[in-house]
């Protein structure tokens, strides 16, 4: 599985903070079981968002797991910028993320983070925290080799 990781955040953007959840994203993206993780590639929220996904969808990713821009202030664009994208969306990812960690962050039931597909791209949208990353990708980690499959036409495993 080739994967793309995108940190969205005006700010670590433009050099005034360094992007931490981004590294996250690559390191627990390998152990998920992809093979090649490219970035994190750091962009600033609105139409950069939505012209990342598109170029990681042409360039043939598997997945692409955004971290950031989901929140509900006014420049938190990601999940719109998602859906101009998305041929189809895959809500129980979504909600599952949000309700991974609930009892001992109950805020996380405010992101809007989306997760579909495009193309042949499973494309996730993870909140900009380090423990939103964490959260997510214990959620998505033990389905993203099944989602894959199932996007590239796979069959459902016979027991």
């Amino acid at each position: 599985m080739r994967a793309l990781a995108i940190t969205v955040s005006n700010r670590a953007s433009k050099g005034i903070y360094p992007d931490k959840s981004g590294p996250l994203l690559v390191s627990l993206l390998k152990d998920a079981g992809c093979e090649q993780v490219d970035g994190p590639l750091v962009i600033p929220d609105g139409e950069p968002v939505e012209a990342a996904l598109c170029d990681g969808v042409r360039d043939g990713y598997d997945v692409i797991v955004t971290t950031g821009g989901t929140g509900l202030t006014p420049t938190d664009l990601t999940p719109e910028m998602t859906r101009r994208v998305l041929d189809r969306e895959i809500p129980g990812i979504a909600e599952a993320i949000r309700q991974v960690n609930r009892e001992k962050v109950p805020t996380s039931i405010l992101s809007r983070g989306l997760a579909g597909v495009a193309g042949r791209t499973l494309i996730v949208n993870l909140p900009g925290s380090s423990g939103g990353v964490k959260d997510g990708m214990a959620v998505l980690g033990p389905i993203l080799r099944h989602a894959v499959d199932q996007i590239h036409g796979g069959d459902h495993p016979r027991v």
